[in-house]
């Protein structure tokens, strides 16, 4: 039986000969028998692309979802790539980690036996880890690069394929493109690529009794024992039923925490790929996603929350504030993680110079590390979003024997120090937890110090969300009126003006076109995609307001934040103004309603 579409024919055909999971292909055999054409051309025709954060999708069969077919065909081709660009790879090995979703395991031992088959060292973590332990083992074994399967915090039917390099950084362009194409020239699967490999293979290993110890002894620990051993309150940890929990425990017992002060959210602390009580596993979605941790902190008077998200790269944290629960954004998080390192780091190392000392935040965060910085005499960088940019930068650092003390994006992702190139939510509990510890000799907790930093550099209010748009050519159009605002001046250009005029736009980076008027020749210095929208806007008034497009997600964001400067001590006053530029800039750049736009889900 054929389908009228001559591609999909094709697809299928080749389907039918590659694969050999029984239940996918059974799933695409039925498929063909009912002549369910539009459902084989959905899941096949558009297969899944390799870009520079890997593969993500949903689990299924077809070229266009995640299977063990197509698994093996994205493994054959980072295989004939790392072949091509590392000589040693024999010699070097690579590293495998997963997650704790449905076919995690299968899929790691699937892409390891890719690697077995050549000849290549194989480093396979037989457990579930946190992602962060894939990088870390790439930079410890000096491996050619490391996989990790996870999908982080989306819905439970996605499953993902997360690629380091061997600088222990997720990849950039153009490994991805490279990647890319070394796949479409290795589709067919080589003999056995289906069979598990033989656990006593002599080129495989579990690096776990290695890895584990050398991880907790690594954690950027400034406090005494004493003092983090004297902590009174109590923290409330979920897991988030993802893989955080055993390895939390023994950050938290490594930093010399009393292990009883750590109370543990029982119904999510073991991996559960269906994430039985919660919608979304990510802290990120607030109240809803920390539920049960409120209720566990409430019936044993714990003071604060900390909770990762399934893969623990990231971390989230909450506190009760007279007598309610606030949980702290991710730029919130970021100034005391980077108040607290700066501030420990100084104590202890006086003699180093701090103009070779460096902060790292996307250009979507808090622009707090930069006004810390400069009131401080150390660095500050800002990259583009994603923490392939901030680890690969901190690499170039680090090769110039510069100290890299913080990074961080404002989606809850944390680097404290180096020995992991990308976020990690396992180190972070473990700094946090420092920096409560301190603060309580001082008879002050989180949000105190937050005002406390904002007293000194001035406050940094943020409002940040979306709006969904289902039509790419809707989001084309909104964002070719923004770079065409005036065009009765005869000439295509960005807004000069916003919310009717009332405030000056002082500078425009426009990373789509490469346009910075902040530059002297007009040039961004920061990457350009032309795939993807971003464009910034400085007004006269402090306030810093970025549009861009999701690259995983039909969404349209917007961060907004109001630098203020420490003079200004009517904080309400700042939180009014900007919500207003916010709900003006909305209605004339985005025009809601005309474009029939969806805003984020409340």
């Amino acid at each position: 039986m054929s389908s009228p579409n001559q591609e999909l024919d094709l697809l299928i055909k080749n389907w039918q000969k590659w694969d050999q999971n029984k239940d996918s292909l059974l799933e695409i055999n039925t498929m063909v028998e009912k002549e369910e054409w539009e459902k084989l051309e959905k899941i096949m025709v558009k297969r899944l692309e390799f870009g520079t954060a890997g593969i993500r999708g949903r689990m299924g069969a077809g070229f266009g979802q995640m299977n063990d077919l197509v698994i093996i065909q994205v493994t054959q081709g980072l295989l004939a790539h790392l072949t091509k660009d590392d000589p040693e790879l024999s010699s070097k090995g690579v590293v495998f980690g997963y997650d704790g979703r449905h076919n995690s395991a299968r899929w790691a031992s699937l892409a390891a036996k890719v690697f077995l088959s050549a000849g290549v060292p194989v480093y396979l973590f037989q457990t579930t880890v946190p992602t962060p332990f894939v990088p870390f083992t790439v930079l410890q074994k000096g491996a050619a690069a490391g996989v990790m399967v996870t999908a982080s915090h989306n819905p439970k039917w996605d499953n993902g394929y997360k690629v380091y390099w061997g600088n222990g950084a997720q990849i950039l362009s153009p490994h991805d493109k490279n990647i890319q194409s070394a796949i479409l020239e290795n589709l067919e699967p080589k003999p056995g690529a289906f069979e598990m490999p033989d656990p006593e293979h002599v080129l495989l290993s579990n690096p776990m009794d290695e890895i584990n110890p050398k991880y907790f002894k690594k954690l950027p620990i400034y406090n005494s024992k004493e003092m983090n051993s004297s902590l009174k309150c109590s923290v409330v940890y979920t897991a988030m039923h993802g893989v955080g929990c055993p390895y939390v425990e023994q950050s938290w017992a490594a930093a010399g925490f009393d292990p009883k002060k750590l109370l543990i959210v029982q119904e999510q602390k073991d991996p559960d790929p269906e994430f039985s009580t919660v919608d979304f596993p990510n802290p990120e979605e607030g109240a809803s996603a920390l539920d049960l941790s409120f209720q566990k902190a409430d019936s044993c008077g714990a003071k604060y929350i900390l909770a990762n998200d399934p893969d623990a790269d990231r971390l989230g944290v909450a506190q009760k504030h007279k007598g309610d629960w606030k949980i702290l954004n991710g730029n919130e998080i970021g100034a005391l993680l980077g108040w607290w390192l700066l501030k420990s780091f100084k104590k202890k190392s006086q003699d180093y110079p701090l103009d070779k000392v460096h902060f790292l935040a996307s250009t979507v965060s808090s622009k707090i590390l930069n006004t810390i910085a400069k009131k401080e005499g150390v660095n500050f960088t800002e990259t583009l979003t994603g923490f392939k940019h901030m680890g690969n930068q901190s690499h170039k650092l680090l090769k110039l024997e510069d100290t890299v003390l913080f990074a961080y994006e404002e989606a809850i992702g944390f680097m404290c120090g180096t020995e992991v190139l990308d976020k990690d939510g396992v180190s972070a509990v473990a700094v946090i937890g420092e920096l409560i510890a301190y603060l309580e000799t001082k008879e002050m907790d989180l949000t105190d110090q937050l005002e406390e930093i904002y007293k000194t550099y001035g406050y940094h209010f943020t409002l940040n969300s979306y709006y969904l748009c289902y039509d790419p050519a809707v989001t084309d159009k909104i964002f070719a009126r923004i770079r065409d605002f005036t065009p009765e001046s005869g000439t295509a250009s960005h807004p000069t003006t916003l919310c009717g005029g009332k405030y000056k736009v002082v500078g425009v980076r426009d990373l789509t076109t490469g346009y910075d008027d902040t530059k002297q020749d007009k040039k961004a210095t920061l990457p350009v995609s032309k795939s993807s929208h971003m464009i910034t806007f400085w007004l006269d008034n402090g306030v810093v307001i970025t549009l861009r497009t999701s690259g995983t997600e039909p969404k349209i964001k917007y961060y907004t934040e109001f630098c203020a400067s420490p003079e200004n001590d009517d904080w309400t006053a700042v939180e009014i103004e900007l919500a207003e530029i916010v709900k003006q800039m909305v209605e004339e750049m985005f025009q809601p309603d005309l474009n029939n736009l969806t805003p984020k889900p409340v």
